[in-house]
Parts: C-alpha cells; structure tokens; sequence
C-alpha cells in the first residue's frame, strides 16, 4: 500500500485516490478526467493495474472491469464546445486542475490524492488543484507527480478507466458521423485527412471539434488556400 504521510512522516488513516485524464490533447472528441478511491492498493497491484499506455486496448477493458468492482471511481467529462469556451479564460493546465478537484470532491473524503501532473511543473500543479479544492472540508494531502500513472497503482487505474471511458465516446462519435476519424489526436494520420474530408465537403469542420487548437486553424488556412488556388485555375 502507498502510505499516506504527514508533515512529520507519521501515517495518516484513511483512503487514497488517484486521479488522470486521457484526451489533454486530441483535436477531436472529449477531454475525460477520472478520480478512483480506495483503502488499501494491494488490490490493485494484485489485478495488475498499470499505466493504461503500457496496456493493449483488450487489456485495458478487462482490467476496466475488474478496477470498478474493488474501487470507488467518478468521472468529469467536458466536450469539445465546453472546452473552447473554457479556454477563451483559462488556460489548459487550469481547465484540467478544475476537473482534477471536481472529481476528488465528487469521491468524498480522503487523506492523499496522487495526481498525474498536466502542468511541466508538477509541484505547481498540485497547488492549483489544492486552490480549487479549496478550504472546505479535511484538508487532503497532494501528491503531484509526472508519470504518475506508472509509480502509484491507484493512479494507474484511474488511467485505465479514463482512457477507456475516452474509448467508447470516440466510438459514438464515429458511430454518429458515420466516418472513421482515428484517435482524435493531430499526430494521427487518418485523424488528419478526416478533418480534412469533411471540412472540403461540409464548409465547416464536423462536430466534436476542438476549434480552439492551433491545428484546426492551420488546417482550415490550408484548405482554404487550396480552394482559392482552385478557383484561380478555374477562372
């Protein structure tokens, strides 16, 4: 088990939790933080949780199903649109500090969170999710760390059902835009020439769309010149 720490090194009774998102950075689809709560992470490193990167997709949805019968886990799911708007205020690393609290709230009352940090400096954001958390309640130590998912096992299944909680959304949105669109992450080619598809035929990019990523206004400049070029061969 992890053992949970006060100031002066003493043990502190109580549950843990662990929290990570999958989608930070995706083009297409929802960003999906999850928090998981448990009293002993035995369990966890017995089931074989580890970092969801490291799991095939197979894997990962047998092991989704055994970590929410041993764990208590919420989820904080914020669409493309939702984050758009967010992001004319906040920056990412914010956004994502406010989904971070949001679930530890929704899980109630612990001693430790271990977070996956989203910001290049960990330490930081630990604090900001601290500042989110706020005063009310017993107040709950943070550990913040990089590569969290691979050091504590409680933040390696909140990774497990984050991504494949991601997974299945990515899979409805196909299924309601009756295309293919890949991972959603701009690295990924058929992600790319999705976009690309559907803006040449619709004018617009498709729904679930980040608009707010530097990607799609390269895209949609690309595109557009493309058009212009086009329409000057043609006059």
């Amino acid at each position: 088990m992890v053992p949970s720490l006060d100031n002066f090194g003493n043990s502190i009774p109580g549950s843990i939790c662990g929290v990570d998102e999958a989608g930070r950075g995706p083009v297409i689809g929802p960003l999906v933080v999850c928090g998981l709560m448990v009293d002993d992470d035995s369990i966890l490193r017995e089931i074989g949780a580890k970092d969801s990167k490291r799991l095939t997709p197979k894997r990962r949805e047998e092991l989704a199903v055994k970590i929410k019968e041993v764990a208590r886990y919420e989820y904080a799911i914020m669409d493309a649109e939702d984050i758009d708007v967010l992001r004319q205020r906040y920056t990412l690393n914010v956004i994502e500090a406010k989904l971070f609290a949001s679930v530890i709230e929704k899980l109630g009352p612990c001693s430790t969170a271990y977070l996956d940090a989203a910001d290049s400096n960990e330490e930081e954001f630990g604090r900001q999710v601290q500042r989110e958390l706020g005063n009310a309640g017993k107040p709950i130590r943070i550990i913040s760390k990089h590569g969290a998912d691979d050091l504590y096992p409680v933040v390696s299944a909140a990774s497990i059902l984050a991504k494949t909680t991601r997974d299945s959304l990515v899979k409805k949105i196909e299924k309601e835009l009756g295309r293919t669109i890949g991972s959603g992450y701009p690295s990924d080619q058929v992600t790319i020439n999705f976009l690309k598809e559907w803006y040449s035929e619709h004018g617009e990019m498709p729904p679930h769309t980040r608009m707010s990523w530097k990607t799609v206004g390269r895209l949609i400049n690309e595109l557009s010149m493309t058009d212009l070029a086009s329409f000057n061969e043609d006059d």
